[in-house]
């Protein structure tokens, strides 16, 4: 409220804050809480003793009904050790999350599944800046990974014996420096085309919000030669789109007209690979 200047003091911020209902301040990185002003609101009567147990009630109920005042043998995550970190189980649950978040837009002449048999015999082409970095697959507030658990659309498919020619086309979602040459070359040559596009934590998070909901810098130019050089003289390869981001994202119609598009959110475990040649995909 301060930074929108609705109050102008901490004293101000607590007492608006209280009187509105709010009972927890979450200040990152200040020195003093403004929630730290409440007893000198109390005692200007600003806010009453009545009201101040009315904000508390809930957040100590909350507290005690997770456990927090109970003795730790009736915890029952005092009984799990390190062993439950990246078990099978867990995996396998974060695969049918992953598994499940995404959604089949477009699927242009029954272009998906890929078959998984055929991949070794055809030529794929991984391009984008999504495409095998992963640092940008994960969103906001998330752990830190650990790199032999996550899995790249490259790595995903390279790992099913696909026949994989990759370009990232620029190095990061902003996408201001792009490598057109490159781009159209592996392209060119490829059977299969897979764009890996989005935004990220590097465009959008928290405190930093988009102006418009178009493709960051030169992506939509990349799309755009993909499908330009994806058609070849024999006719065109089917082209697979696979933004990455958390929210809209705005194009022109002609932009992915005649491709297949699987809209993925942010997320710790590439499946790309299960989705692409499964048939136990969410649009099945």
């Amino acid at each position: 409220m301060l930074g929108h200047h609705y109050t102008h003091s901490f004293l101000e911020t607590a007492i608006a804050s209280v009187n509105a209902g709010c009972n927890l301040e979450l200040s990152y990185g200040m020195r003093n809480n403004v929630f730290m002003r409440i007893p000198q609101a109390l005692a200007m009567g600003n806010i009453t003793l009545q009201m101040l147990r009315d904000r508390v009630r809930p957040l100590f109920y909350t507290r005690m009904r997770l456990g927090e005042f109970d003795p730790p043998a009736m915890n029952p995550y005092s009984s799990l050790d390190l062993s439950v970190v990246q078990s099978p189980e867990h995996r396998n649950l974060s695969l049918e999350a992953a598994v499940k978040s995404f959604v089949l837009l477009k699927n242009v002449r029954g272009t998906l599944p890929l078959r998984a048999r055929d991949l070794s015999s055809q030529r794929l082409a991984v391009v984008g800046p999504f495409a095998d970095n992963p640092r940008v697959l994960f969103g906001d507030y998330a752990p830190v990974p650990e790199p032999q658990y996550i899995y790249t659309p490259r790595r995903g498919l390279e790992m099913l014996g696909a026949n994989v020619s990759f370009t990232a086309g620029c190095s990061d979602p902003q996408c201001w420096l792009y490598s057109r040459t490159e781009l159209m070359k592996v392209v060119g040559a490829a059977d299969v085309v897979l764009v890996c596009l989005g935004t990220g934590v590097d465009v959008e998070t928290e405190a930093k919000d988009r102006s418009n909901l178009s493709l960051p810098g030169h992506q939509l130019e990349l799309l755009q030669d993909a499908v330009q050089a994806g058609r070849g003289s024999v006719g065109p390869q089917p082209t697979q789109v696979l933004p990455t981001h958390g929210t809209p994202w705005g194009h022109p119609s002609s932009a992915t007209t005649g491709l297949s598009v699987t809209a993925t959110s942010l997320q710790p475990l590439g499946v790309l690979s299960f989705c692409c040649c499964s048939t136990r995909g969410p649009w099945m």
